[in-house]
């Protein structure tokens, strides 16, 4: 018997997922991405599982952390990203952080050379392009980044309307810009990572006059305008931007992503009153610190740093359902925070489609 393939559109970490779970099962797949015919506004190339936030999928310890033991699972089931990830690791602690290049590559070279995979570069416009029969099964792994076009037809199937959160992209700081006479390198708590790597994040310390300043500068600065679609986009809470962490009070920084516990300043012995922490990426980067503010406001607030622009991400996210006999689900265009559990979500997907 002959069997029809899955089509599985986007690239990213979900629907690459997908794709090898499907494969490996002797399931065919045409695995759809609209790059580079048709560019997005965070993506810099073509390659699949491209990390376009954060390079680091969190927790590694699976004994004592959910995203860890969620990790050592897909470990266990032949996962792509995790087979991917452990050439490609960086520096983190105890958290599984990858070079986000040698990352993609890897997940890339691998989908091409699969002999049950087949890759169209193109940009899928309508669910009706692909789902023209009963038999068809499609994934729809598209994300935050979901095209203009695909997102339309989606809601006119469902008659659901957009689901949107803002995701603010962190500032890149260069090694070779940090003082460290000031600066040193200790993982929160010393907790050992993969190994016995005590010290992989910079840490950055603040005094209470310095962090008044810095809040008082981010509370007084310009901030990015809104393009018109965005006015009436909320906040992923998870990510907030850090002026808008800010305006909620002086303090709030310094007990979220600021926070000094665990750490010990050796210049003085003692815990700093605040902290910004780099994690090694392809160059050093802020963690956590999403922000909404121009390069120039960023520097008045006291860090004279390169950075890449601020961005906020569009997230197209229909509900799940089964609306027809033509569509098996909506699958990853949920678009939820935290590239990590995607891509677990589109194992699991590539898995129960199978049957």
């Amino acid at each position: 018997m002959t069997i029809k393939p899955v089509h599985v559109v986007g690239g990213g970490l979900a629907g690459s997922e997908a794709a090898w779970a499907l494969a490996n099962a002797g399931v065919p797949v045409v695995l759809h991405e609209m790059r580079p015919v048709v560019k997005t506004d965070a993506h810099h190339t073509e390659k699949f599982a491209e990390l376009v936030c954060s390079n680091s999928f969190r927790s590694d310890d699976w004994r004592g952390n959910a995203v860890g033991l969620l990790h050592e699972e897909m470990r266990r089931v032949g996962s792509l990203v995790m087979a991917s990830a452990e050439p490609a690791q960086v520096p983190a602690g105890s958290a599984l952080a990858v070079d986000r290049d040698v990352f993609s590559d890897a997940v890339t070279a691998a989908l091409v050379a699969h002999p049950l995979v087949s890759v169209e570069r193109g940009e899928v416009k309508s669910l009706g392009a692909l789902l023209s029969s009963d038999d068809e099964k499609a994934i729809f792994s598209t994300g935050p980044l979901t095209s203009p076009a695909l997102a339309d037809s989606i809601r006119n199937l469902t008659g659901e309307d957009s689901l949107a959160f803002f995701d603010a992209i962190a500032p890149i700081v260069h090694a070779d810009s940090i003082d460290f006479d000031i600066a040193w390198r200790q993982s929160r708590y010393d907790k050992e990572g993969p190994g016995g790597d005590k010290a992989a994040y910079v840490n950055c310390p603040m005094d209470e006059a310095q962090y008044t300043a810095f809040i008082n500068a981010l509370n007084s600065g310009a901030k990015t305008e809104f393009r018109e679609w965005e006015e009436s986009t909320p906040y992923f809470e998870g990510c907030l931007p850090i002026e808008v962490m800010a305006e909620r009070g002086p303090e709030t920084l310094r007990f979220g992503p600021m926070k000094p516990v665990g750490l010990m300043d050796p210049r003085v012995g003692k815990r700093p009153h605040a902290v910004v922490q780099l994690r090694r990426d392809n160059a050093w980067h802020a963690v956590q610190h999403c922000r909404l503010s121009d390069e120039a406001e960023i520097r008045r607030a006291g860090r004279d740093i390169p950075d890449d622009p601020g961005l906020a991400e569009r997230a197209v996210c229909p509900v799940r359902r089964d609306p027809s006999q033509y569509v098996l689900e909506f699958a990853e265009a949920i678009g939820r925070d935290a590239a990590f559990e995607s891509g677990a979500a589109g194992a699991v997907r590539g898995a129960s489609d199978r049957r």
